[in-house]
């Protein structure tokens, strides 16, 4: 079984998209659990669930409500009830293509490759450097997650032993935590993004920078800054290394802020 978790927060007009794209998955609905965790919302998502629960009764889809403590508590919740032998993320913003699982389920169910953990791309968005695509697959690092995240958290899916040797989200941490889970992951675990793009994010709209968390870029270096020092006190860089991204965060922060510029004003000519 796989456990898919869903965390929504004023989601009432994509719930039932990210939903629906679960639903057309090609092998079968009745190979998830769903779990949606309602971070509490102010607007109808929560009973836009409902009504869909009861409208699709095939679907083992559940709603667990708690008071706003942000996409890293919720998604620790979904964790900790989650069942499957694998874990799925899906944010309620996103869409699965409708063979994402079982492209990626070709790539974990294979004994040679030994994969604990496989992302893929999305929106058609390219793997970057310092990524390499080797036989369709691109190896995720903790050296490469600390220059570039390449794994958008609704393109992941995931064995248990994770949970098990690595443990969760930062309860509290609302930027860059999923980078901040993956630098903890790549630790114990092989980790590897598939060279094909299954997911659609954010309507296929540009997210970085533009919309959903991630447009709040001071927010993202702060989360940035967060993990680099947590990545120190563990022990994971030396000081030289910590000194040297501290530096790195701060240039690509002001980079950001320039691409973000040139694309605003870029949209107000058009």
């Amino acid at each position: 079984m796989i456990s898919v978790i869903i965390p929504i927060y004023n989601a009432e007009r994509t719930i039932v998209n990210a939903l629906n794209s679960i639903k057309a998955q090609t092998i079968g609905v009745n190979e998830f659990e769903v779990i949606v965790v309602n971070d509490g919302s102010s607007d109808e998502s929560e009973n836009i669930v409902k009504t869909y629960v009861k409208e699709n009764p095939e679907m083992n889809l559940q709603l667990i409500n708690q008071e706003n403590g942000g996409v890293s508590k919720a998604r620790n919740i979904g964790l900790k009830h989650s069942k499957g032998e694998l874990v799925a993320l899906l944010d309620s913003d996103d869409e699965w293509h409708s063979d994402k699982i079982e492209k990626q389920l070709n790539y974990l169910n294979n004994k040679s490759l030994d994969i604990d953990f496989l992302a893929s791309r999305r929106n058609n968005h390219k793997i970057l450097l310092p990524y390499e695509v080797v036989n369709n697959l691109a190896e995720i690092t903790f050296s490469k997650l600390l220059i570039r995240n390449e794994a958008q958290p609704s393109t992941v899916i995931f064995k248990r032993k994770i949970i098990e040797n690595t443990g969760f989200f930062n309860d509290d941490q609302r930027y860059a935590e999923d980078v901040n889970y993956w630098m903890k992951i790549s630790k114990n675990n092989k980790m590897y993004i598939l060279d094909e793009s299954l997911v659609i994010a954010g309507g296929g709209k540009r997210t970085f920078g533009v919309s959903g968390l991630s447009a709040n870029l001071k927010e993202m270096k702060n989360g940035y800054k967060r993990n680099l020092k947590e990545m120190y006190a563990l022990k994971y860089l030396s000081l030289p290394q910590y000194t040297f991204y501290h530096f790195f965060y701060k240039a690509k922060y002001l980079l950001l802020l320039f691409r973000q510029f040139c694309y605003n004003l870029n949209t107000k000519k058009n």
